[in-house]
């Protein structure tokens, strides 16, 4: 099994409905262990949209990286997602930040995420659930990348941390 934090957004619909939803279908292909709180944040990119809602999942897979994308971007299209704009608005958005210490480059997929250093609305809710976790290519803790970025994002503590337990309920 390998140890693999998700990053969760949204900014389109019941946006609490979506992170529950989507842990739900996550929780299927990575058993969840730990949840950050939800953070409301600006939309980064395309600015013109609602704001989000963003979290991290930190759970276990026995899927491989590439199934372990397969299955994202499935939950993703099951649950509404079209990729027609990017950074453009989306009921969830499901990303692979880490998978254990692996670093990995290919055409559809790189781990570590490499845009997590200039992206506040990851880094805060990561840094909740892992302060200490060392970039494996950056050779930076999560705090240090948080601490390295401007503080003028707007990220507002929106909700407590979703309930683990509702990943394993069918409702």
């Amino acid at each position: 099994m390998a140890h693999v934090l998700l990053a969760f957004g949204t900014n389109l619909g019941a946006r609490m409905e979506n992170l529950r939803e989507a842990l739900r279908k996550v929780a299927r292909v990575a058993s969840p262990t730990r949840a950050s709180s939800i953070y409301e944040t600006e939309p980064w990119g395309v600015q013109a949209q609602p704001r989000f809602l963003n979290m991290v999942l930190a759970g276990e897979t026995a899927l491989s990286p590439d199934a372990l994308l397969r299955a994202l971007k499935t939950i993703e299209q099951e649950m509404g997602r079209v990729h027609d704009v990017r950074y453009g608005p989306r009921p969830i958005d499901l990303d692979i930040l880490f998978y254990g210490a692996l670093v990995l480059h290919t055409a559809d997929l790189e781990i570590p995420h490499p845009r997590i250093p200039e992206r506040r609305f990851v880094l805060v809710p990561l840094v909740e659930l892992e302060p200490n976790l060392i970039h494996p290519i950056l050779k930076q803790t999560s705090r240090e990348l948080l601490a390295a970025l401007p503080d003028a994002n707007g990220e507002q503590l929106y909700a407590p941390a979703l309930n683990l337990m509702d990943a394993h309920s069918n409702s």
